[in-house]
């Protein structure tokens, strides 16, 4: 990457609320292209941020796909050769565009880059998939003994610099996924072809989670309902698919009897809240034992 030029930041939203945009657009260098890809009919906020942000561009899927083919949507709009994936309740530092150059010139042959936490130090934004190689990166990641820049096996999605010139076509997520493990077997899929991944203790960013879609109470209950479906049908999905029916089978056996246990005890003793988290994680998994898509979106 020789300047920002060559750059596109990418942010798939969904009735996410005004100030949560408007925080991360704020972060972003006015000499990026940025586009948003809402992931519904109509993006309520479209007068207020293209007065405000000169370099946004705003495209509304007309559903709602998820993330990775939300991104993907994003991804297929871009003429750069490299593009930044951030969620839209990410905000990045105040340096973090001075930086991005830098890094990606250093990461050699670099296909993905993850970044930095500024607010969390214990939810891990990389690692490794052997066991033993991820607790020895997570003890050195936690004790601050990790290198400027680790070679990784997986780094989280909700801020990732993409080299586009890496893949055949731009549809880089796996479209069977709705939600949830997108960029970890995306991860997984490079490394099984030799790509590199990096992690970069330079980019920071701060990420609220969980902030970025609506502010809406029926909305939130929706959503609720899909996260614990779809958590635990990617989960199976992504073992069956990068190992074998039989392993995801055994990583995944045990979560299935706990959450049909829970669903049980939580009927008979009336506790609605908890009942409905251990159901749609038990239907989730269900479903995806069965080899049935990611079709749940939380209206039934």
């Amino acid at each position: 990457m020789k300047n920002l030029n060559d750059l596109t930041v990418v942010i798939v939203t969904y009735k996410t609320p005004e100030k949560i945009i408007f925080d991360c657009l704020e972060s972003i260098n006015s000499n990026v292209k940025v586009f948003i890809i809402e992931n519904s009919d109509k993006f309520d906020h479209e007068k207020k941020v293209l007065s405000n942000f000169t370099n946004t561009e705003i495209y509304c899927t007309g559903d709602n796909l998820g993330y990775g083919r939300g991104n993907n949507f994003g991804l297929k709009l871009v003429k750069t050769d490299y593009a930044l994936i951030l969620n839209p309740d990410v905000v990045c530092e105040k340096d973090f565009f001075n930086k991005i150059i830098d890094v990606a010139e250093g990461a050699d042959d670099f296909t993905v880059i993850g970044c930095q936490y500024l607010n969390d130090r214990i939810f891990m934004p990389a690692g490794f998939f052997d066991k033993k190689k991820n607790e020895e990166f997570k003890y050195n990641f936690k004790n601050n003994k990790t290198d400027i820049l680790s070679k990784v096996e997986w780094v989280t999605g909700c801020s990732m610099l993409i080299n586009l010139k890496k893949f055949y076509d731009k549809e880089i997520f796996d479209k069977n996924f709705f939600l949830y493990f997108e960029e970890v077997d995306l991860c997984k899929s490079i490394i099984k072809k030799n790509g590199n991944i990096f992690s970069s203790q330079k980019l920071k960013i701060n990420h609220l989670g969980f902030k970025s879609s609506s502010e809406n109470s029926d909305d939130k209950i929706i959503l609720h309902k899909m996260r614990e479906w779809h958590w635990m049908w990617s989960s199976f999905y992504f073992y069956r698919k990068n190992y074998n029916y039989i392993y995801a089978f055994y990583k995944m056996s045990g979560k299935f009897l706990k959450s049909f246990l829970r669903l049980l005890y939580y009927s008979i003793t009336f506790q609605k809240d908890k009942k409905d988290k251990y159901l749609f994680r038990f239907l989730g998994l269900y479903n995806s034992f069965l080899n049935r898509p990611s079709s749940f979106r939380g209206k039934k």
